[in-house]
């Protein structure tokens, strides 16, 4: 009985252990689910909707273990609202991003961080981002970007359990209103919670959720580092992919906000599919085994470049 005792200790101190260091399809899905539920309404910027996922990012970040800059993990911000054509007097509401991090152990090396970002919102019930004509009902975003926001969440708990192997500092960051024109990462660069100076590296995630049969994962601005384009071709095949990475190709998302200033960066994404912008972009055609490769393709990625006293260099693509 004893013998019995002990050994159920010892599975469930190490399934505790697992479930902390590993990221499973199970949360990925649970944190999808939720992102996409119709109370959420498409995580439009402003009103109930918009606070309830940020209060969801912000206990999710606080329960893994990320730290508050001054002791507040929303950066509150307005986000000046697209309309329809021949529509005068764009809204201005309030929404914020979330923001978190994991401080580096080399005494250092801890005040040079990489950022990790993906954008949480959505188009609500339609506008003039979307290309379905249909209005008035959820547009999901599954994979744009509550896959993102999923990963971002994952990968932030692996990387706290994993913290002992960071010598940089790592900051998370769900931005708000990048439908509306990368205003989240905007607002962030323009009040910056530590010198830009300091940033690294930002990788971005931005619809990360449909793996296709060929495993294609695509990872573009990986030659604004010095070694990035072999690192991280060489990176994915280990793994099991297949990946398209471009020295140049830096647009379309969050990381073009950090570009802009300079610093080194690198946009994922698994590709573009009919459902984007429409209200079919649903949990069912989410990749969950894929996006979790996807999640260890960055994971390994950051652990190497915050585990390392190489410089990590910005070199300029335009």
């Amino acid at each position: 009985m004893k013998k019995l005792a002990l050994f159920s200790l010892i599975f469930s101190s190490y399934f505790s252990v697992f479930s902390q260091t590993e990221v499973t399809t199970s949360e990925i899905k649970n944190h999808i689910e939720f992102l996409i539920s119709d109370k959420n309404q498409g995580r439009y910027p402003g009103g109930k909707a918009n606070k309830r996922v940020v209060k969801y990012i912000k206990k999710e970040f606080k329960h893994v273990g990320l730290q508050a800059f001054n002791n507040n993990y929303k950066q509150v911000f307005k986000a000046k609202l697209r309309v329809e054509k021949g529509t005068d007097n764009a809204p201005e509401v309030n929404t914020s991003n979330v923001v978190g991090f994991i401080e580096g152990h080399d005494p250092l090396l801890k005040n040079e961080y990489i950022v990790l970002g993906a954008h949480y919102d959505h188009l609500g019930l339609g506008g003039p981002s979307s290309k379905s004509e249909k209005r008035g009902v959820v547009y999901h975003g599954a994979d744009d970007n509550a896959s993102g926001t999923a990963a971002l969440l994952e990968i932030a708990e692996k990387l706290a359990a994993n913290k002992d192997q960071l010598k940089r500092s790592v900051i998370f960051i769900a931005f708000g209103a990048e439908e509306q024109g990368l205003l989240g990462s905007k607002y962030f660069v323009e009040n910056p919670l530590v010198p830009l100076s300091q940033i690294k590296l930002m990788i971005n995630m931005d619809m990360v959720g449909r793996l296709n049969k060929n495993n294609h994962v695509y990872a573009g601005g990986a030659g604004t580092f010095n070694g990035g384009v072999e690192f991280m071709k060489v990176l994915g095949k280990s793994l099991g992919l297949n990946p398209i990475v471009h020295a140049g190709s830096v647009g379309g998302s969050d990381h073009v906000s950090f570009y802009k200033k300079n610093i080194s960066v690198l946009g994922i994404h698994t590709g573009g599919h009919p459902q984007y912008h429409t209200p079919e972009d649903t949990l069912e055609l989410i990749n969950l085994e894929g996006e979790k490769l996807v999640c260890e393709y960055i994971s390994q990625t950051i652990l190497s470049k915050a585990s390392t006293h190489n410089n990590i260099e910005f070199i300029n693509q335009d």
